[in-house]
């Protein structure tokens, strides 16, 4: 008789073949995962080439101030309720006035934001507004929490349509636009700080926590001071310099210096509002014209470099240098001009930025960005030399320099450019294509990101609050800026 182990034996080797079995068809299938994963992770790398990789978090908590109504969209309707406007690019607003049709959103009792370029360009505080505004079931994809007690809140948002109220003056009373004297838009701008300042919010962090939307460069003229330390929300620093008059001969100095309301430290730059419809990658065609630029040619401060920029340009090949205005006409034009172009040029004008970078943007336009002291928004996520050209000043100026470098780019450069383009189109859109904004915001659209850029500077304005409440009473600590 055979010894038993010898039959006992026979189904252990057998198991053991069949478990190696199981171990390496196990491993072949986290091998072919794991090559699958990377080869997603190279796709999903090669999208989001013109993207900067962060860790985010999931929210913002929001406390709104409780401004009166009639500063905010009170102010809308008071603008609806001009009986005309006679600025350039008033036009469509004038026929939105004359059929009433400003108030169609009559359900939630909010008016639409004005059409006129000059205007709708700053329309970030209406977006921003409307998504806080927004039933708290509906917000499931705002970054912002809303809170309704203050002490619970990261932010307290000030609802203050500053852009309108300068606007409103600059329409029925320009003369008295630089007094206090006379002039509606100060008071509006005193009501509000004196509302905030009275509240024990602001008491706690002297405002530092307090968020503004300062877009349009004439916004809050007169107490910008007062708001210094608060986080501001602007397009650009251009509105917020002063003449330098402490030249040495006693003459005043065109140099330009930054006041200490601002820092990228504490506030955030914005996109503005385009105003050209958004092309699709998938509607591209080709394009014949090399370089495309439509806007005033004169300009102060720092947009004197159009004159010089234009003189070189206007007469070279494929190159095409239009003196256009915000109206109907000239949105028509653009439209053509930005879609038929390769590049379009981004001078700077009266303050380093407009609103036509982020039209060409839009149109998926090369942007050519010829402004040595430019601030864009949402950098440290976007990385804006995959779609853009950026140019010193002193290379651009220098005879057949720009145009022979744009000639250097080859299709396929600029078709990478385009298609990065299309991966950021959304992230400067405001509309959310409800009315009046009320209604989900797209999760990459213009308003989440904005907040995203404000809870990364919470760290440093949490540390400014807690610095502050050390100091001795009376002292007087000089306010600094640390511009980067």
């Amino acid at each position: 008789m055979a010894p038993k182990y010898n039959n006992s034996n026979k189904p252990f080797t057998c198991s053991i073949s069949t478990f190696f079995l199981s171990i390496s068809f196990l491993f072949a299938i986290l091998l072919s995962l794991f090559l699958l994963s990377s080869n997603q992770t190279s796709k999903s790398t090669l999208l989001s080439s013109c993207l900067i990789s962060t860790s985010t978090p999931n929210s913002i908590k929001v406390y709104v101030s409780d401004l009166p109504r009639s500063l905010n969209y009170g102010l809308l309707e008071k603008y609806w309720s001009l009986s005309h406007d006679s600025r350039l690019g008033s036009e469509v607003d004038n026929q939105i006035r004359s059929t009433n049709s400003w108030n169609n959103n009559k359900i939630k009792n909010i008016p639409m934001y004005p059409e006129s370029p000059l205007i709708k360009q700053y329309s970030a505080d209406y977006w921003i507004m409307g998504d806080l505004a927004t039933p708290q079931e509906l917000r499931t994809t705002s970054f912002a929490k809303r809170v309704f007690a203050p002490e619970e809140a990261d932010v307290i948002f000030v609802p203050f349509f500053a852009t309108i109220s300068a606007e409103l003056q600059l329409g029925v009373a320009k003369g008295v636009f630089r007094k206090k004297d006379g002039n509606e838009d100060y008071a509006r701008q005193r009501e509000v700080l004196d509302f905030v300042k009275g509240t024990e919010a602001w008491k706690r962090s002297n405002g530092r926590d307090h968020v503004f939307v300062v877009t349009d460069p004439v916004a809050m003229s007169h107490v910008r001071e007062e708001i210094a330390s608060s986080i501001l929300l602007v397009v650009d620093f251009g509105g917020w310099y002063r003449v330098d008059s402490k030249a040495a001969n006693g003459n005043t100095s065109d140099h330009m210096i930054q006041h200490t309301q601002v820092s990228l430290l504490k506030d955030v730059i914005v996109p503005y509002t385009h105003l050209l419809p958004r092309l699709d990658i998938s509607q591209n065609q080709k394009r014949k014209t090399l370089l495309y630029f439509k806007g005033a040619k004169h300009r102060h401060r720092g947009g004197l470099i159009r004159e010089k920029l234009w003189d070189l340009l206007i007469d070279e090949s494929k190159v095409i240098m239009e003196e256009g205005f915000p109206n109907a006409t000239g949105k028509d034009q653009s439209i053509k001009g930005m879609r038929n172009s390769d590049f379009c040029l981004h001078p700077a004008g009266d303050t380093p930025t407009s609103c036509r970078l982020f039209d060409a943007i839009q149109s998926l336009c090369i942007p050519v960005i010829v402004s040595d002291n430019i601030e864009l928004p949402f950098e440290g996520t976007i990385d804006y030399t995959k779609f853009s050209v950026f140019v010193a000043v002193s290379e651009a100026l220098q005879p057949n320099r720009l145009v022979n470098r744009l000639k250097s780019y080859t299709n396929l450069q600029k078709d990478e450019f385009r298609q990065n383009m299309a991966r950021v189109q959304s992230f400067f859109e405001y509309d959310n294509g409800y009315p009046g904004g009320v209604g989900p915001v797209p999760v990459n659209g213009a308003v989440n990101f904005i907040w995203r850029k404000v809870h990364e500077k919470l760290p440093v304005i949490k540390e400014a609050v807690v610095r502050a409440k050390r100091k001795p009473a009376n002292v007087v600590v000089p306010q600094r800026c640390h511009c980067t």
